[in-house]
């Protein structure tokens, strides 16, 4: 419909009731959340029992240990940021080379290997958390019947939820970075080389400088699908359970507000990284 045009009183109000639900239904949910983590209760829901810190700052002298005493908690959240840096890293790196392969490189088959990229993004995290779990045990125990080695990488651990999360996380910054490079003007790269320009240079000063949006779009996405990945982890963690998986553990012992607290914290970080990258964006089109 066109904006200018007159609307009908019924339909600018079905409208308003449509967004209003729409919103509402989006958004209840994490007001919910952030208002009872400061309620004074045993429990992370209403009634409203009085205001209170201690699902933050509570040190256990009222039976209360709140997140930031909470060291079991804040090693789960230092795992998941350290699971979460390895992927972003490797996803950007092994991203940006898959974007160039398929958008630069002319080979049989290249239509065949997009659409196999794609693959990881369609199967439930469950079954491919599964599948990497009994690959990688099978090829640990082979490799300690044949050759006596013992590899402990392939074993569930931390190294095998990077891989994991890894195996389908790069498909989504190999798409992010390949729509960039898409669209840049290859005759920049060419006058560049016919004044002199090594490959190098070139890169580094014309195309890295155009992608460098891009990259780091790709790596928040990594970093926050990584943090909040919780279907594969599960099938490969091992001793050192990442956010997802201690959350999911204390939720089947009883909820806690602090689970309320920790919400509320990975809530105001992910606004904060969000605002970073719109300041950012907006600086670069100035």
């Amino acid at each position: 419909m066109i904006a200018s045009l007159p609307r009908a009183p019924w339909l600018r109000a079905a409208t308003v009731a449509y967004a209003s639900a729409f919103f509402a239904f989006l958004f209840l949910p994490l007001v919910v959340v952030a208002v009872f983590a400061f309620n004074d209760a045993p429990y992370p829901a209403p009634p409203w029992r009085g205001f209170t810190l201690d699902w933050f700052v509570g040190r256990g002298g009222s039976g209360r240990v709140g997140l930031f005493a909470d060291a079991a908690m804040l090693g789960s959240l230092w795992t998941s940021a350290i699971v979460a840096a390895w992927v972003t890293l490797l996803s950007v790196a092994l991203g940006t080379t898959n974007a160039f392969l398929l958008e630069r490189a002319a080979f049989r088959g290249k239509a065949a290997l997009s659409l196999l990229m794609l693959a990881p993004l369609v199967i439930p995290g469950v079954i491919l958390g599964i599948s990497i779990l009994a690959f990688a045990s099978r090829l640990a125990q082979f490799a300690d019947d044949a050759f006596g080695l013992e590899l402990a990488f392939l074993r569930p651990g931390l190294p095998l939820v990077v891989l994991g999360q890894f195996s389908y996380i790069v498909s989504i910054a190999t798409l992010t970075i390949a729509a960039r490079l898409k669209r840049f003007d290859t005759t920049l790269e060419e006058a560049a080389y016919n004044l002199g320009a090594s490959r190098l240079a070139v890169f580094s000063t014309i195309v890295l400088p155009y992608l460098a949006p891009a990259l780091v779009g790709a790596a928040a996405i990594s970093f926050l699908m990584s943090f909040e990945n919780f279907n594969t982890t599960l099938m490969l963690v091992g001793s050192d359970a990442p956010l997802t998986v201690m959350m999911y553990g204390r939720m089947r012992e009883g909820a806690s507000p602090v689970l309320n607290a920790v919400s509320l914290f990975l809530m105001i970080a992910s606004a904060l990284l969000a605002l970073a990258l719109m300041r950012r964006r907006d600086a670069g089109t100035r």
